[in-house]
């Protein structure tokens, strides 16, 4: 078996195409699917945790991504972060609060005027509270319900508008949650939106398919990021998280690039309606 490797080069990064053949020449591997060069996208909440990590992988594929946030500090370092992986024009970042559901329409406007378009759009940015059910205020149900569950259908209707009337398909990509499946004490509204999450990618999927939009889901486990940051640092919550997975760690916000790159590109040509999960194995035992 031979290993030859091409290159194809774009505005700023190198893309490496892996072909593996045979000794009758067959090509059996072809990684240039993953390839988002000359792509573009937009990624919620791309300005910490999974989102960075996802906007990241897209850059470091060829993509160039607008990400949003409702802090303009944070936009501005996940901002930096992207352009030393990808160049001064990998990048840029819009100040967002997508509980303000009536402003999602300006939202998607100013990252497609910005991009020229968006062909990719991954709905990352999330919120929770943590109380016991009967303890939970009504608004702040209601507020995470707008955040992880309204606002993601109101701006994949948006993309899937102009997808559609300009006779192009797309991909989306949701996050789901191991909450999408089941669940634990003080979390009903963070659950009740991540279960809707799950059912929101196959009815999207079934709608948008013979448009040639595809919508596919990731479904965390439990990462290491800001919003996790109290469990992280709770000594008897992080050990249960390390033995309870059986990789026996907290996922990192890295770890979501492939998985996005993947559902993003051509390479997961025929997949929709689907949610990958990438949570160590924690489905997989009990």
């Amino acid at each position: 078996m031979t290993n030859d490797e091409g290159r194809m080069t774009n505005r700023r990064i190198t893309f490496h195409v892996l072909r593996f053949t045979f000794d009758s020449g067959r090509t059996t591997v072809d990684l240039s699917l993953f390839s988002l060069a000359g792509k573009t996208a937009l990624v919620t909440g791309g300005n910490s945790g999974i989102g960075l990590g996802i906007a990241t992988g897209l850059v470091k594929a060829g993509a160039r991504v607008a990400i949003s946030g409702r802090s303009e500090t944070k936009c501005a370092d996940a901002l930096a972060a992207l352009r030393t992986v990808g160049g001064a024009d990998a990048a840029l970042a819009i100040t967002a609060d997508l509980a303000d559901t009536d402003a999602i329409p300006a939202l998607f406007d100013r990252a497609a005027a910005a991009l020229g378009r968006v062909e990719i759009l991954v709905n990352s940015a999330g919120i929770t509270t943590r109380s016991r059910a009967d303890l939970t205020p009504l608004d702040q149900y209601e507020r995470v319900l707008r955040v992880n569950l309204t606002a993601p259908y109101a701006l994949s209707q948006c993309f899937a508008r102009a997808r559609i009337a300009a006779g192009l398909g797309g991909s989306i990509i949701m996050i789901a949650s191991l909450m999408s499946e089941a669940s634990r004490p003080t979390t009903s509204a963070y659950t009740a939106s991540k279960g809707g999450i799950r059912q929101l990618v196959r009815a999207l999927a079934v709608d948008w398919a013979p448009f040639g939009i595809r919508v596919n889901g990731i479904g965390p486990g439990f990462i290491r990021t800001p919003m996790n940051q109290p469990l992280v640092d709770n000594p008897e919550f992080d050990a249960w998280v390390k033995k309870r997975a059986p990789l026996g760690r907290w996922g990192e916000p890295e770890d979501f690039q492939g998985p996005a790159v993947f559902l993003a590109s051509d390479a997961s040509r025929f997949m929709t309606g689907q949610i990958v999960y990438v949570d160590g194995g924690w489905l997989a035992t009990f």
